[in-house]
């Protein structure tokens, strides 16, 4: 018994000396692995290591000891990289399921083992030079939000590995967003998660990945091998690295406010309940929708999101969070992500959805909703009021100012300069109008002015665009509107065929005026300063609206930019009527930079006077 017990002792040291973070679960090393997890209402917890990624027994058993702040910790010598374990705890008089832990970092083929390996060995090369491409100000950058799938799975793709990490490492994808001229690519989830079976990928099943498993493993969907724990990883980081060579940041669509399941996930495996709010009956509290909110107000779920994204910015080089359902998390959570994240680069991003599928169970004046936004420095919101007055709302069929209907343009007036009663400083305020959910542009534009001609449908689309990109919040633009890219008027396509998301490249021969105004107004936004003002005070101080004599024209001017921009002044004019208007505008000379549908960074032109006439659905630019 005596021998048992040193054996035991020589294989599984105790290693709770210092406090660990919730990120410590598993720390490799040649020589050495420690394990630390966190439980408040084990009894017992022990890791299962196992030899193979299905192995039926573990191959070895390692009991946890408590420590301080319920950190069940122990150290196993030898070198155990190509391993795989789970973690379960004993409470109420029975062990629980197994589980990777809520912090694994690799795992085996659909998550259900973490992996131990040397993450220094999945670094592609020259990652230790990779380097944030360089951003001044959050109002400079031009998102766009595109699925890892639909971007390469085309035919028409020019991409070899279609579909995944290693896709946007190639020549065309990387050519085309380069020449679009976008600043930062968010991608819809690329972490571990559970509606695709990860061993029956030739089966083609689609899913945008809302339904998180790992939080802190990327998706082996996207890899070329999902059974090899470092290749997703390498691959991911691959991909990074090749944006980041392209001038291209990288935003990662983050998904903390609910789990795929309760019960068969870790966080509810390993502490039941404590990660998730709970209605005073007991039941699960539901303001994701998705049968499960999380409980972010909670310490323990706080400090896991808060490591959760430093270690997706340190490990993984992200450059920004688009936290979905934002609402659902409390106020103090997003300060603390954004305190924390300033200490790695405060220029890393953050903004998500500042609302909740249903009401959330904690008190509505503490939760990241939209409306509290300037709470929250320099953290952002989608704002949905441009999105609705431009073209309309998605919850409806009535036209915005974009398509026909003056009753919103007050509202587009207020989106032009971010929003400034919720939106504490204008990097705060997302400038959108389609993002993955609800139809996309051509689609909304379909439902809303049904009878109307392509030409005119084509016009309203440059039109809503226009308005975001003058807008003096952060640009959004969701990928492939562009291309005029259809789903076929589905409004939820999150697990419809390659048929109905695919990014339809060939439309760029199809449409050729329609990719080159949304690249010239991308340049145009870029190349003015005037549009970005990046701050409050600078907007109250430069920005004014002139009286229009038609309530379907707003007359936008940014005044006295010497010192700021290359143009003295500019004026923005949106015409929403399908007549042409003329505009009083201040006597002057001035270069056009759009003007009936066309646009041109160097200019289409040069105009002198005091009134212009302004083209049906179309907005005219002018520089001073």
């Amino acid at each position: 018994m005596k021998k048992t017990i040193i054996l035991m002792l020589s294989m599984a040291l105790i290693a709770c000396s210092s406090k660990p973070c919730l990120e410590d679960e598993c720390l490799y090393s040649s020589r050495q692995t420690k394990f630390a997890f966190w439980s408040n209402v084990a009894e017992q917890m022990e890791v299962l290591i196992y030899d193979e990624a299905n192995g039926e027994k573990p191959d070895n058993v390692v009991s946890l000891t408590k420590g301080d702040d319920d950190f069940w910790c122990a150290t196993v010598k030898g070198d155990l990289a190509g391993k795989f374990y789970t973690v379960r705890s004993f409470q109420n008089g029975e062990w629980s399921a197994e589980s990777p832990g809520i912090f694994a970092k690799a795992v085996s083929i659909n998550g259900q083992r973490a992996a131990i390996l040397d993450l220094k060995k999945t670094n592609p090369e020259g990652w230790d030079k990779d380097k944030r491409p360089a951003m001044t100000d959050p109002t400079d950058i031009v998102v766009y939000e595109t699925h890892l799938r639909d971007f390469t799975i085309s035919p028409n793709s020019e991409v070899e590995h279609k579909g995944k990490f290693i896709g946007l490492t190639e020549e065309a994808p990387l050519q085309y967003l380069q020449e679009l001229g976008i600043t930062h690519l968010q991608i819809l989830p690329m972490f571990d998660y559970g509606s695709i079976d990860e061993t029956t990928l030739d089966q083609n099943k689609y899913n945008w990945g809302y339904d998180p498993v790992n939080y802190n493993v990327p998706d082996g969907g996207y890899s070329t091998d999902p059974a090899d724990p470092a290749c997703r990883i390498r691959e991911a980081k691959a991909m990074i690295q090749a944006l980041h060579k392209a001038g291209i940041r990288v935003v990662m669509d983050v998904v903390y406010n609910h789990t795929f399941d309760v019960m068969g996930c870790a966080l509810g495996r390993v502490v039941p309940k404590y990660f998730y709010r709970l209605n005073d009956d007991g039941t699960f509290a539901n303001g994701s929708g998705c049968g499960n909110e999380t409980a972010s107000d909670h310490e323990m779920y706080r400090r896991f999101m808060v490591e959760s994204v430093c270690y997706w910015a340190r490990e993984y080089h992200i450059d920004g969070f688009r936290f979905d359902l934002m609402g659902i998390h409390d106020q103090e959570t997003m300060r603390q992500i954004r305190a924390a994240l300033d200490e790695i680069d405060p220029t890393i991003l953050t903004y998500g959805e500042g609302w909740a599928a249903m009401a959330p169970a904690y008190p509505y004046e503490g939760l990241a909703m939209k409306q509290w936004t300037y709470k929250m420095p320099r953290v952002g919101a989608f704002s949905d009021d441009i999105r609705n007055a431009l073209i309309g709302s998605p919850f409806d069929h009535e036209r915005g100012f974009a398509s026909g209907n003056p009753a919103s343009v007050k509202d587009v007036m207020r989106g032009l300069i971010a929003c400034p009663e919720w939106s504490g400083e204008p990097m705060q305020h997302v400038s959108y109008i389609t993002c993955h959910d609800n139809y996309c542009l051509r689609d909304r534009i379909e439902v809303s002015a049904k009878g109307e001609t392509e030409t005119t449908k084509l016009r309203m689309n440059k039109l809503a665009q226009t308005a975001v990109l003058v807008s003096q919040g952060m640009s959004f633009l969701y990928g492939g509107e562009e291309l005029y890219r259809t789903k076929r008027g589905i409004d939820n396509s999150y697990q419809s065929p390659d048929s109905i998301n695919i990014i339809p490249w060939e439309n760029r021969d199809r449409y050729p005026d329609l990719f080159e105004y949304y690249r010239q107004m991308i340049a145009i936004r870029r190349a003015h300063k005037g549009f970005r003002l990046g701050s409050a005070d600078a907007v109250k101080e430069h920005v004014e609206f002139l009286d229009s004599d038609n309530e379907n024209l707003i007359i936008y001017r940014i005044n006295n930019l010497e010192g700021i921009d290359s143009a003295a002044a500019l004026i923005v004019l949106l015409n929403g009527s399908a007549e042409t208007l003329n505009a009083a505008i201040p006597e002057g000379a001035y270069a056009i930079l759009a003007f009936d549908g066309e646009a041109d960074v160097n200019g289409l032109g040069d105009y002198a006077g005091n009134t212009i006439p302004v083209a049906p659905y179309s907005a005219t630019i002018l520089e001073e």
